[in-house]
């Protein structure tokens, strides 16, 4: 047991560390091209920081504990926009673009809602899988196509470009193996303590996988760099309803069979993407009452998932 414990925090501890040597390679790698701030917001950091969700929960999944893996991308989610959105305003006031509440915003809650009835009947196919894939795809052409005026003004060096792919290898390489430390952990202190999966993957191993969000967001925040926290939080989302959703199908791991995750968690969790939304789009910002009550829909679906 002490062992199975240690392998989860160290797993988390690895996830955490390498998670941020990835997202920083990725990001000085996108900068070291050229890429416009929406792709590297949206994209490169949403798909970097959402990278502990995505192999954690494939790994889960493959290992057939399919709740474990959805529990983590269910958490993740919800942990999101309420915890680290939550943080991020406490430090500065979150102000929305147009541009995130028109287009980046819709696009991740039509992620999380299409994952949630995807999951709902406590089920991936690999039918569904191949689907959340192909959405996935569509996403990032809208993306990618979307008008972006704002490029970075780094240019490309050889060296840098060389040195930032580096660290984003090593850092994706740390990533797969904490995740292995972790779903190992993680799956076994569930059983000894007779605790569901979902549960574990949506509580402790939800809060570890989200620590690169959190740590990214709180950075930027201090940096006053409002646009890179959303881009950032509501592209991991994205990445983690349909590519993490398509993962989980596509390995075909079988019943969910946890109906408090598929039943109470979903909706946590498109409440609280829901609620966050709502109130930037009719404020165009996320200010300290806005952290306060979001903060208190973390702890309360943490605690209405735990109960029973």
């Amino acid at each position: 047991m002490l062992i199975a414990i240690l392998s989860l925090l160290i797993g988390l501890f690895i996830l955490v560390k390498a998670g941020d040597v990835f997202v920083d390679g990725a990001v000085q790698l996108a900068r070291s091209l050229k890429m416009s701030s929406v792709l590297i917001g949206a994209i490169v950091l949403g798909f970097g920081t959402s990278a502990p969700e995505l192999v954690v929960s494939t790994i889960a999944a493959s290992q057939g504990n399919p709740a474990l893996g959805v529990g983590n991308i269910v958490g993740s989610n919800v942990a999101n926009l309420s915890l680290v959105l939550g943080v991020a305003a406490l430090v500065t006031p979150i102000a929305l673009t147009s541009s995130v509440i028109r287009r980046q915003a819709p696009l991740s809650i039509a992620a999380v809602i299409i994952f949630a009835v995807t999951v709902r009947d406590g089920e991936l196919t690999r039918l569904e899988g191949g689907t959340l894939l192909l959405l996935l795809m569509l996403a990032m052409i809208i993306l990618i196509k979307s008008p972006d005026d704002t490029v970075s003004s780094e240019q490309s060096k050889g060296e840098t470009l060389r040195r930032s792919l580096l660290f984003s290898l090593l850092g994706l390489g740390g990533v797969l193996a904490g995740a292995q430390l972790a779903v190992s952990g993680a799956t076994t202190v569930a059983d000894e303590w007779g605790l569901s999966g979902g549960f574990v993957g949506f509580s402790i191993v939800a809060l570890g996988t989200s620590l690169p969000e959190l740590v990214t967001a709180v950075a930027a925040a201090r940096k006053k760099e409002a646009g890179l926290i959303v881009g950032n939080l509501f592209g991991s989302n994205l990445f983690n309803g349909l590519a993490g959703g398509a993962a989980i199908g596509l390995v075909n791991a079988g019943s969910i069979a946890d109906p408090k995750l598929t039943g109470g968690g979903l909706i946590a969790m498109v409440l609280a993407v829901s609620f966050a939304y709502l109130q930037g789009a009719r404020k165009r910002r996320i200010g300290k009452a806005d952290a306060v009550l979001l903060l208190a829909i973390y702890v309360a679906a943490m605690l209405w998932l735990g109960v029973g």
